[in-house]
């Protein structure tokens, strides 16, 4: 995976859209976590996952609120599929990754209505 492209990719999507493929892949990591239940590494596997969404979530939540404070998208995309020391948990989030950019479709969201 060429991690160059990802980030440009994530960084041409819309606020939405962005947050809306990190929801998607909460849930895929979070499925992909679950399918090795059973080989001894679950309660690792499971932790990586819990804390994974929760940064996720968490940026979901920046990206929402425009928050600059916020992890640039590169910071991100390179957390996520960058190399780790542990092989399974690797392919768990490159798994996952691969699937929300295969299914996924832009909105194309240019508008965003704020209440005030």
């Amino acid at each position: 995976m060429n991690i160059q492209s990802e980030i440009e990719f994530f960084s041409d999507l819309g606020i939405i859209d962005k947050a809306r493929f990190v929801a998607r892949l909460i849930h895929e990591i979070a499925e992909e976590a679950k399918l090795g239940a059973g080989d001894g590494h679950d309660l690792v596997r499971m932790r990586f996952a819990n804390e994974m969404s929760q940064r996720l979530a968490r940026f979901a939540y920046q990206l929402l609120g425009e928050d600059p404070a916020r992890p640039q998208d590169e910071v991100m995309v390179r957390m996520l599929l960058g190399v780790r020391a542990d092989k399974k948990i690797e392919r768990i989030v490159h798994d996952a990754y691969r699937r929300v950019l295969t299914g996924f479709e832009s909105f194309d969201t240019t508008v965003v209505f704020h209440a005030h």
